[in-house]
């Protein structure tokens, strides 16, 4: 993980796990061309991509949710369980897949389309790489219809103080650390901190799940995640 490549860049590795042999060998052709991407294996179903994942050690894994064997669900969630620092980039034909919302508590840090752009695809694996959700705004759709069906609120006996709740707030616009820091005047190290007790308070496993969370509960709207995204 974390190699460098001739120029100096971090290259992100990356696994791809579909089993459409056609779906990988198009992908792998596609991201050979990327200078800070190295696709270091292929998986045709979940098992294999437990596997994999546990001899290679990818930085990001692309993740197919529907396959026989295993699906991308359970593979997602036993990668995510063992190896927290790797990153799962969810891949669906549909936005209406019913495996999404699933995959979110899998954690799946970002969810994209089999038939987004190659420019697109570059781009959610770098930023899920960075550890920042990456969601395409028809399958946010999808999930917040899922999320607005009556449930029990999640448990936060420690209510979110103002400025986490600013963090929350351009965490689910998909701003970076960085961004967030720059916004706000504060040190990128604070807002590591915040989005950590943000995380905590709530009971979330990632970013992606804190975006969504705020979309929900109206700390932030749909159209600001539309805006970032296109």
């Amino acid at each position: 993980m974390d190699e460098v490549n001739q120029t100096g860049q971090t290259t992100i590795q990356v696994l791809i796990v579909d089993d459409h042999t056609i779906v990988r060998k198009g992908t792998r052709a596609l991201l050979a061309e990327v200078e800070d991407i190295q696709v270091v294996g292929e998986a045709a179903d979940g098992r294999e991509a437990v596997d994999q994942a546990d001899t290679l050690r990818p930085d990001v894994i692309l993740m197919d949710l529907v396959m026989p064997v295993m699906d991308g669900i359970e593979a997602t969630r036993q990668i995510t369980g063992n190896q927290p620092e790797t990153r799962i980039l969810a891949l669906t034909s549909f936005a209406a897949d019913d495996k999404v919302f699933p995959a979110i508590k899998a954690g799946a840090l970002g969810y994209l389309l089999k038939h987004a752009d190659p420019e697109e695809l570059v781009d959610a694996i770098r930023k899920v790489y960075r550890g920042e959700p990456s969601l395409h705004p028809s399958i946010a759709r999808k999930v917040l219809q899922e999320m607005r069906r009556p449930t029990i609120k999640t448990p936060t006996p420690d209510p979110l103080t103002e400025r986490e709740i600013e963090v929350l707030h351009l965490v689910a616009k998909g701003l970076s650390n960085q961004e967030i820091a720059g916004q706000l005047s504060i040190a990128e190290v604070t807002v590591r901190t915040h989005v950590s007790n943000i995380l905590s308070k709530l009971h979330l496993a990632n970013r992606v799940q804190a975006a969504l969370y705020a979309l929900r509960e109206g700390f932030a709207e749909l159209d600001e995640l539309d805006a970032k995204e296109g």
